[in-house]
């Protein structure tokens, strides 16, 4: 019986680094975490690549990571060799958290002045008028498995309302509030303060949507006067002045990671009725913000 001979890829097709440095464009796209090559042929098919600003659909479309700018879903990837980069910064109010060049008002990544920081981004996101810590990096795995609601790293929001915490109101955050599209679960809710005048919360996501606490504290018809996210994972807000920043320590980086472990291990929790997780584009969760 005659052997059948492997088939052999055409040498374009290769997925090896070429001599002048360029590399097949979905395997540059799994080597940042962002998918497996058959999915990251999906997205370039749909249109969901860009090199140097401009939409790229062809399959077997090779880039130079050291000269052309490679982006997904407003996440911009690292260059080949390119040292990973974490820092930790307390976002003031004003500030945006987008990698768009366009945008005009000031943003996150430029707060961070490290002359070595490369091209960086937010880790998930905090809206326009919310303090707090925001984790920006160039390490696209990295940011997959803090952001991605089945690791759950838990974010620990500090909210300011006006007026008491009623015990019914107290009830209702602890067993979920029903929004319109779906219900908000808190992992932890503590009264820190309770007058009649204004009340302080800790509140507690592994998941969360845009905007999600204030719209359940404008449900329960509590005006929120002062939100600010105070810790991630382990990391905590002591210290770090807002508007200031500071490297990740390669313990704390081992240790976010460990916890998304832990937390991918728990049992998804279903929220009653609750939609699916909402993707971006690229099947990464969509950027979420308070």
């Amino acid at each position: 019986m005659k052997k059948k001979t492997p088939a052999v890829r055409p040498e374009s097709e290769s997925s090896a680094p070429a001599a002048d440095g360029r590399i097949r464009l979905n395997k540059y796209l799994a080597t940042n975490g962002i998918a497996s090559r058959r999915k990251a042929d999906q997205l370039i098919t749909a249109g969901e690549v860009m090199i140097d600003g401009e939409i790229v659909t062809e399959l077997g479309t090779q880039v130079d990571p050291a000269k052309q700018r490679v982006e997904v879903d407003g996440v911009i990837l690292r260059p080949e060799g390119e040292r990973h980069r974490y820092y930790l910064l307390n976002k003031p109010s004003g500030v945006v958290c987008t990698s768009d060049p366009k945008e005009a008002r000031p943003r996150a990544i430029d707060l961070i002045t490290d002359r070595k920081k490369g091209r960086i981004y937010t880790v998930g996101r905090l809206d326009e008028e919310t303090v707090g810590l925001v984790i920006l990096t160039n390490d696209g795995e990295f940011a997959n498995r803090i952001s991605h609601p089945r690791y759950g790293v838990t974010k620990t929001y500090k909210v300011l309302v006006a007026g008491p915490i009623e015990p019914s109101v107290l009830a209702k955050l602890k067993k979920g509030v029903r929004l319109s599209d779906f219900k908000a679960h808190f992992s932890h809710v503590r009264v820190l303060k309770n007058t009649d005048r204004q009340s302080a919360l800790l509140l507690g996501l592994n998941e969360g949507r845009n905007r999600e606490i204030r719209r359940v504290f404008a449900r329960l018809k509590l005006p929120v006067r002062d939100l600010r996210r105070v810790r991630i994972g382990e990391l905590s807000d002591r210290g770090l002045k807002v508007g200031n920043w500071r490297p990740l320590t390669r313990d704390e980086v081992k240790g976010l990671l460990a916890n998304a472990d832990v937390s991918a291990e728990r049992p998804a929790r279903r929220s009653g009725g609750a939609r699916p997780t909402r993707r971006g584009r690229s099947g990464r969760p969509a950027a979420t913000r308070r």
